[in-house]
């Protein structure tokens, strides 16, 4: 990683570097899975939560992770900030930054603005997610997911299936999982997609059975209604007859297939109550805890490695 630029996306990163991330971040969740949660590798640090953009898992997780290094946490809520006044983006982290916070978490409905902030501001960022580009610390935990299960990454057959256009997800986890060696497919209707994506390296097709079969990982991505400005299929019943995955369409996968979702589920809609919730593939609660140790060792990588790490 290239020293105080933090972690803006997985498009930029090397295979090395999200593995050492990953890598850490294996380390990292033996600390929030005993009793004291808690080491001082970031004691005196401030970590400030920039969400312009409404979230309740990615903040929680940011902040749990932020904590559990013993760094001090300032959320900052755009909805009670000078934003609601006139002021510009740039200008609120910057004045922020006058406050010498050690990184800056941030989030915005906007794609770019992580490339934007970076050539303005002198603070490490790491991306929360920006509009519909990139989401990268979401990309590494599905990654560390697949890799706490299926111990490679290297040539399993990965679907993404659902809302491609509006994923900033679906395009992290394509830079991140053909790093590493992945083949991926994306699958969802013709309108939820361009093929601009298959030069990102994934197989697109629209046929279930061509996708579902054999597929080592099925990631469902939610259908994001609020992005589109017109419907972009006939109806949410015939989106989920005909792209939604239920258990029927689960047996053409591998027997050990793992299901993911980077949540909010739409139960019945992108997938079946009955898949969510079965224990035999549903790794969606998995990937929620691994999310915490992916934000802490994407912290610590950003702004904590000159302190070493130590969990005592």
């Amino acid at each position: 990683m290239v020293p105080g630029k933090g972690i803006i996306g997985l498009k930029y990163l090397s295979r090395k570097e999200i593995e050492q991330i990953i890598e850490t971040a294996f380390s990292m969740r033996d600390v929030s899975r005993r009793s004291v949660k808690k080491v001082p590798t970031l004691r005196g640090k401030t970590v400030v939560n920039l969400f312009f953009e409404a979230s309740t898992r990615t903040k929680t997780s940011f902040e749990i992770a932020a904590k559990r290094l013993s760094a001090d946490v300032v959320n900052f809520s755009y909805t009670s900030s000078s934003i609601s006044k006139g002021e510009t983006t740039i200008d609120t982290a910057k004045n922020i930054e006058a406050m010498h916070p050690a990184v800056f978490i941030i989030r915005h409905s906007s794609s770019g603005v992580m490339e934007l902030l970076s050539r303005h501001l002198k603070t490490p960022i790491i991306s929360a997610g920006d509009g519909t580009n990139e989401h990268p610390t979401q990309g590494m935990l599905d990654i560390m997911t697949i890799m706490d299960e299926k111990k490679r990454i290297d040539d399993l057959k990965i679907v993404i299936a659902g809302d491609i256009y509006h994923s900033r997800v679906a395009r992290s986890d394509i830079y991140g999982m053909t790093k590493l060696g992945a083949r991926v497919y994306f699958f969802s209707p013709p309108t939820l997609i361009t093929d601009d994506f298959a030069t990102l390296g994934a197989s697109i097709t629209y046929d279930a059975k061509d996708a579902f079969t054999d597929a080592d990982v099925i990631i469902m991505l939610r259908i994001q209604l609020e992005r589109q400005a017109t419907g972009l299929f006939p109806s949410t019943r015939e989106y989920s007859r005909i792209f939604g995955l239920n258990a029927q369409r689960l047996k053409l996968a591998r027997p050990d297939v793992i299901v993911m979702h980077p949540g909010p589920v739409n139960r019945g809609l992108e997938l079946s109550s009955s898949v969510a919730d079965d224990a035999d593939h549903s790794r969606i609660l998995k990937q929620v805890e691994n999310g915490v140790s992916i934000r802490m060792s994407a912290i610590y990588h950003t702004i904590g490695e000159e302190h070493g790490y130590t969990d005592n």
